[in-house]
């Protein structure tokens, strides 16, 4: 199939127009016009080589929202016209522990990430949503449920399910007690789900500022990381604590935070942190842990909850073309709290 997106040809040079060839329809295969693609922090990471090298040219993104054009014979859950999504994988073993009970994320012979990785038949690049079309195997196809806005859905195939995982896997539920820190992109649909949970939610910020913003999203307090008597009385106040800032950061100030048995989950920083000190973890069994994205059971029930709740994340819309100033300000922070581009703006 011949289409086009925005590719980047070097960690250098801006994303810019390209044309090319999507492979044809496997037998398990569903092709998608892409409707509308969210823009996350690791796309732009990814394009300049921050994470190590890439193959170019590169098509980023995965929070992708769709409509179904075509099916390979063998497919089965979707025809043309439904409403799919594509997340931030493609493919796997399909057939180790991991993927066996809906974990392809920590599949053992690894994931097949949407853009940038080889396929695992052919061998070539996968592309990824900043484009016309796509093409997916139908294990890796998610159902949109009719609640959820189409324009406004795209960031919960990565910021929403990479908060949504953890807020799962330890249990959250009504009354559990969850901080966020961070209020970005994944922070603010962290803030959203856990509130929809009926958790009672804190935003751990450095300034007041946040305070209004955080109200706004479903948090029920903002705690001054910065104040230091604030923090002292907070002590043992979480069940859990999700992290989504994403660069280098100090967490010591944040594990006394933490209940008996308490867990600060990274979400956010990708790489080296700074040397936590085991005194609270040992005094309190507390743990720092990590939470990749989620398997694409979890993904379906979180599309279905976040319909079910009315949660859809806080969007920006932009045109294709305006994707290399949407990168520069998000390195800012200038967004609240993700670009979406409407693929409608992509002249083939």
């Amino acid at each position: 199939m011949d289409t086009i997106g925005y590719a980047a040809q070097s960690a250098a040079t801006p994303l810019a127009p390209f044309h090319f060839e999507r492979r044809d329809l496997r037998p398990n295969d569903v092709a998608i016009e892409i409707l509308y693609c969210g823009v996350c922090h690791s796309d732009l990471h990814t394009v300049r080589g921050d994470w190590g090298p890439q193959a170019y040219p590169l098509i980023p993104g995965h929070e992708i929202v769709g409509r179904v054009i075509e099916v390979g014979p063998e497919v089965k859950k979707y025809k043309a016209g439904d409403n799919v999504a594509v997340g931030c994988m493609v493919d796997s073993c399909q057939k180790c522990d991991q993927c066996e009970h809906g974990e392809e994320q920590y599949c053992r012979e690894g994931m097949t990430p949407t853009y940038g990785s080889p396929d695992r038949v052919s061998g070539e690049i996968t592309q990824g949503g900043y484009s016309k079309h796509i093409i997916v195997r139908e294990e890796f196809v998610l159902s949109v449920p009719d609640g959820l806005d189409l324009s406004r859905a795209a960031p919960i195939l990565c910021a929403g399910i990479t908060t949504y995982s953890p807020l799962r896997t330890w249990n959250i539920s009504k009354g559990s007690r969850v901080g966020v820190i961070g209020l970005g992109g994944l922070g603010h649909m962290a803030v959203k789900l856990a509130a929809a949970m009926g958790a009672h939610v804190t935003v751990l910020s450095r300034t007041a500022d946040k305070k209004k913003d955080a109200e706004s999203l479903g948090a029920h307090e903002l705690l001054i990381s910065t104040d230091e008597e604030a923090m002292e009385k907070a002590a043992n106040s979480f069940e859990l604590i999700i992290d989504t800032v994403p660069v280098e950061h100090d967490v010591n100030p944040y594990t006394p935070l933490l209940d008996i048995d308490g867990t600060l989950v990274m979400v956010g920083q990708v790489g080296p942190i700074m040397g936590p000190t085991t005194v609270p973890m040992i005094m309190g069994r507390r743990r720092i842990a990590g939470s990749l994205i989620g398997g694409i059971r979890e993904t379906q029930e979180l599309l279905d909850f976040c319909a079910e709740k009315n949660v859809h994340p806080d969007c920006e819309m932009i045109r294709m073309d305006e994707i290399n100033e949407a990168f520069v300000r998000m390195e800012k922070s200038d967004v609240r709290y993700r670009f979406v581009i409407d693929m409608a703006s992509l002249e083939a």
